[in-house]
């Protein structure tokens, strides 16, 4: 029996549209293909950006990094603030120092003696050294308290590692107790504190828009007895840490 007209358009008409609709179902594939392969790009750069982020707070957490930081608190309701520079147009509560990677043993004599004439960053070979300015950028006379302490140590390379402080010019250095138990070492100015504490500072009647210049200086010592081959290797971070104690 033949097909009538009518018949025969319609078969024509669903040809047409499944046509389409396969034409249209390739598309969807073909953007379906596209957006996850954009997806997937995206997810690949930001697990880089995260990997770089976390390689960079390892080495700063790990490895011979210098961290300053100043109560989040009295930065914001005293104006106790960080700079590398005696003048500054930010407010930061947190500075870090450069990395000195390899660090080998030298005498505290080979340090330069302008060593803290030079602000911010300014590592040596085989030394960290770092200047900042603590500023009372509040309206309040304040005293503040500061202390060194030793965040992460491997290898007992704290054994032979040697802290000098300037303080607005002043310099002290500072190392651990003889191994033998009897005292500091010759090259020394005072012993750390503890295991953990390197030294503590305080400033009375710290006026409105005074600054406290600080160095420090980090390095191996070479002459000290305890600087042997078991060290080698060995890694130190440090912290200094401020905070406001009195407010008038």
């Amino acid at each position: 029996m033949d097909k009538s007209s009518e018949e025969i358009k319609k078969e024509l008409d669903q040809e047409v549209r499944n046509t389409l609709e396969l034409r249209r179902t390739a598309k969807e594939a073909k953007r379906y293909k596209l957006l996850m392969r954009i997806t997937a790009l995206i997810a690949l750069i930001l697990i880089m950006i995260v990997a770089a982020a976390y390689a960079i707070s390892y080495f700063y957490s790990k490895f011979g990094s210098f961290t300053v930081k100043v109560d989040k608190y009295d930065m914001v309701q005293q104006g106790l603030t960080l700079s590398e520079t005696p003048d500054y147009n930010i407010s930061q509560s947190v500075l870090n120092a450069d990395i000195v990677y390899n660090m080998t043993n030298i005498s505290g004599d080979d340090i330069p003696v302008t060593v803290d004439q030079i602000n911010g960053t300014h590592n040596g070979e085989s030394y960290i050294a770092y200047t900042f300015y603590l500023i009372n950028a509040g309206d309040d006379k304040i005293t503040y308290e500061g202390e060194m302490v030793i965040e992460n140590v491997t290898k007992d390379v704290d054994e032979a590692i040697r802290v000098a402080v300037y303080k607005n010019g002043e310099k002290k250095v500072y190392g651990k107790t003889k191994s033998n138990g009897r005292g500091k070492e010759g090259d020394c100015d005072e012993t750390f504190l503890s295991s953990t504490v390197v030294m503590k500072t305080k400033t009375e009647k710290f006026a409105a828009n005074s600054k406290d210049k600080y160095t420090v200086v980090i390095w191996l010592e070479g002459n000290d007895p305890d600087c042997v081959d078991k060290i080698v290797g060995g890694t130190i971070k440090f912290g200094m840490n401020f905070r406001i104690v009195e407010s008038t």
